[in-house]
C-alpha cells in the first residue's frame, strides 16, 4: 500500500482540468442590451405604468420564463441612443436567443427608421415592444427547441479546494464558503488507518469519471442546442425584420396623428405615460381619426399660404415705380452691373432711390381682434361628398386650420358649432395661451344634429366680438361661416345685423360646400350676408380656401 500517495497524486494530476474550473465562474448577464442606471430606471417605469406592456409579459411568460428580460432587451434597442450588445460569451445560456432576437432587430433595415422614432422616448420604445409582441410570441415559438436544449444542458462539475474532484451531485463553491470536501465531514485521525487510503483513491476515482462523463453531457447538449438554434436563426431574423417593420410604421402612423392634430414632439414627451397614451387612443379612435391625413394637410396648406403673407407683400404686378428695393429690381437695371463703368451710377441712383422698380399689389391681412369660425353641424354636413369625404370632416379641417392662423398672430379663436336655434356650442381658445389638446378634440369631434339656422350663431359671434371691443377696445375681426345650406333670416335681425357690424368693422367670409346653386343664387342669404363667399365642389381639394389664410 506504499504506493497509495502516488496513486492520489496521479488522480489529482487527472483531475487538473476540472480544478481549474473550481475558481468562481464568470459573471453570467441576463441581458444582451448594456444597460446604464438610468435606462434602467426608464424601462422600469415605463413597464410600471404600462398595463399593455405587463399583460404582454404575462403571455410571453406561458411561452418563455425570462419573458421581461427579453422584453426590456427590446425597449433598450429602441430606447438608447446607440444601443450596444453584449458578447454571447458572456451571456446566460438561459438568455442567448435574447442575444440572437436583439442581434436579428438591429441588423433589420427597418431597424433605422423606428430608431429614429423612439431613440430617448420611452413611450415610442414602449409602443415599438407593444407593435412587436405578436412578432415576439412568434419568435419564441421558433426557438423553443433551442431554449430547451439550453436548460438541458448539465452544468460543468466543481472540483473540492483540497484537489478532489467533488461528487457532481455536491453544490459549487459559494460565497458563504467552498463545498465540503467528502473528508472533512469530520475531522480525521491524527494518523488515518492504512486501510481508509484505498477508499480515499477510490473516491476519487469515482469523482474523475463522473466530472468527465457530466463534462461530454455537458458538451454533448451544447452542441445540440447550438445547432437547434443555429436552424431557428433563419426564421428569427425573418420575423424580426416584420417585427421592426410593423413597429416603424405603427410608431411613424402615430407621430403623422399627432402631427396632423397640431400636437408638437415637444408636447407630447412631457406628458405623463398615461395621458399621453389615453391621447393616442383617442386621437385612432375618435370621430375624426380617420380624418387625419385631411386634417395634417389643411394645416400644412395654411402655413404655406401664412408664410406668403407679409405685410406690404408683393403681389400682382401694375407697373414700374421707383425705389431701392433690391428685390424688385427690374431686369435692365441689373445688367447696368456687368459693366464695370457704370457699377458707380447703380450705386449713385440705389443710394437716392431711383432704381426702377416692378411695382405691384398685394393682399394684406386687415383683422386684428378674434377670428370666429360658425360650423354648420346639421344632419346633412354627415353626409359624403367626393372622395367619400364628409362635409363634417372638411368643414372641422377648416376649422382647425383657422386656430392655427389665429393663435400664429396672436387672436383669440372662438369655434361656434350650430344647428337648429336651439342647438350651439361655444369653444373659446385665448390667443395668450396655449390650445390644451384635449380642448380642440373636443371641438373637432362635437357633433350637434338637427337642421340650420344662421341666425343664432351669427348673432352669438358678433355678442363675442363686441365684448371684446368693450374690455380691450379690439376691432376688425373675422367671421368665418361655413355650412352646406342656407335658410332664411329676419329682416330686424338683418338690420340689427348690419348696424353692430359697421359698428365693430369685423368681416364676414363664408364657405358654402358641395350646394354652389344655393350659393350663387343671386340674392341668396349668403351672398347678402357675406363679404367674401366662396364654394366648395371638391372636398378633396384643400386649396380651394387658400385665400382665407392670406387676408385673416
Amino acid at each position: 500500500m506504499d504506493d497509495e500517495p502516488e496513486r492520489l497524486d496521479a488522480l489529482t494530476r487527472q483531475a487538473g482540468r476540472w480544478l481549474a474550473l473550481s475558481a468562481a465562474p464568470a459573471e453570467r448577464h441576463t441581458t444582451a442590451v448594456v444597460a446604464g442606471p438610468y435606462d434602467r430606471v426608464a424601462w422600469r417605469d415605463v413597464y410600471a405604468r404600462s398595463a399593455a406592456l405587463r399583460e404582454l409579459s404575462a403571455q410571453l411568460l406561458t411561452r418563455h420564463a425570462h419573458a421581461p428580460d427579453l422584453l426590456a432587451d427590446v425597449f433598450l434597442c429602441a430606447y438608447q441612443a446607440a444601443p450596444r450588445l453584449r458578447e454571447r460569451a458572456v451571456m446566460a445560456p438561459s438568455h442567448l436567443v435574447h442575444h440572437q432576437v436583439v442581434t436579428a432587430l438591429t441588423q433589420s433595415p427597418d431597424f433605422a427608421p423606428l430608431h429614429r422614432e423612439t431613440a430617448g422616448d420611452a413611450y415610442a420604445a414602449a409602443m415599438a415592444v407593444l407593435a412587436q409582441g405578436s412578432a415576439l410570441r412568434g419568435l419564441l415559438e421558433r426557438s423553443r427547441e433551442a431554449r430547451e436544449r439550453t436548460g438541458r444542458a448539465t452544468p460543468r462539475p466543481q472540483v473540492c479546494p483540497r484537489g478532489r474532484p467533488a461528487h457532481p451531485s455536491r453544490r459549487a463553491p459559494t460565497a458563504a464558503g467552498p463545498s465540503p470536501c467528502p473528508r472533512r465531514r469530520r475531522s480525521p485521525p491524527r494518523t488515518p488507518p492504512r486501510r481508509c487510503r484505498p477508499r480515499a483513491g477510490t473516491r476519487c476515482r469515482r469523482a474523475a469519471e463522473a466530472a468527465r462523463e457530466a463534462e461530454e453531457s455537458a458538451r454533448r447538449e451544447d452542441g445540440a442546442a447550438a445547432q437547434a438554434m443555429a436552424a431557428a436563426v433563419p426564421g428569427i431574423r425573418s420575423a424580426a425584420r416584420n417585427a421592426a417593420s410593423a413597429a416603424a410604421e405603427a410608431v411613424r402612423q402615430e407621430a403623422a396623428l399627432m402631427r396632423a392634430w397640431g400636437v408638437d414632439a415637444g408636447e407630447t414627451e412631457r406628458m405623463p405615460f398615461e395621458e399621453r397614451a389615453r391621447l393616442a387612443e383617442r386621437l385612432r379612435s375618435g370621430r375624426l381619426a380617420r380624418w387625419a391625413e385631411l386634417i395634417g394637410r389643411f394645416r400644412q396648406m395654411a402655413a404655406g399660404e401664412r408664410a406668403r403673407k407679409v405685410e406690404h407683400a408683393t403681389g400682382e404686378l401694375v407697373g414700374v415705380t421707383l425705389g431701392d428695393d433690391l428685390s424688385r429690381v427690374i431686369p435692365s437695371e441689373l445688367a447696368v452691373l456687368g459693366v464695370p463703368e457704370l457699377r458707380a451710377v447703380f450705386a449713385a441712383r440705389y443710394a437716392a432711390g431711383e432704381l426702377m422698380l416692378y411695382d405691384s399689389r398685394g393682399e394684406q391681412g386687415t383683422g386684428k381682434g378674434a377670428v370666429i369660425a360658425c360650423v354648420d353641424t346639421s344632419h346633412s354636413m354627415y353626409a359624403e361628398g367626393p372622395g367619400g369625404i364628409t362635409r363634417e370632416a372638411w368643414s372641422k379641417a377648416c376649422a382647425l386650420a383657422l386656430l392655427d392662423q389665429a393663435r400664429h398672430a396672436g387672436r383669440d379663436f372662438v369655434g361656434i358649432l350650430f344647428s337648429a336655434a336651439d342647438k350651439l356650442q361655444v369653444f373659446r381658445f385665448p390667443g395668450d395661451r396655449p390650445a390644451p389638446v384635449t380642448d380642440v378634440l373636443d371641438f373637432a369631434e362635437t357633433f350637434l344634429g338637427g337642421g340650420t339656422d344662421f341666425q343664432r350663431p351669427l348673432g352669438t359671434a358678433a355678442k363675442i366680438l363686441e365684448e371684446e371691443f368693450d374690455s380691450a377696445s379690439r376691432a376688425r375681426g373675422d367671421i368665418v361661416l361655413i355650412t352646406d345650406d342656407a335658410c332664411e333670416v329676419s329682416e330686424n335681425w338683418t338690420r340689427l345685423w348690419n348696424e353692430i357690424k359697421r359698428r365693430l368693422d369685423f368681416r364676414l367670409f363664408g364657405v358654402a360646400i358641395a350646394t354652389p346653386d344655393t350659393a350663387t343664387a343671386s340674392g341668396s342669404v349668403l351672398e347678402t350676408l357675406c363679404d367674401n363667399l366662396r364654394t366648395v365642389d371638391d372636398l378633396t381639394d384643400v386649396h380651394t380656401t387658400a385665400d382665407l389664410f392670406r387676408v385673416i
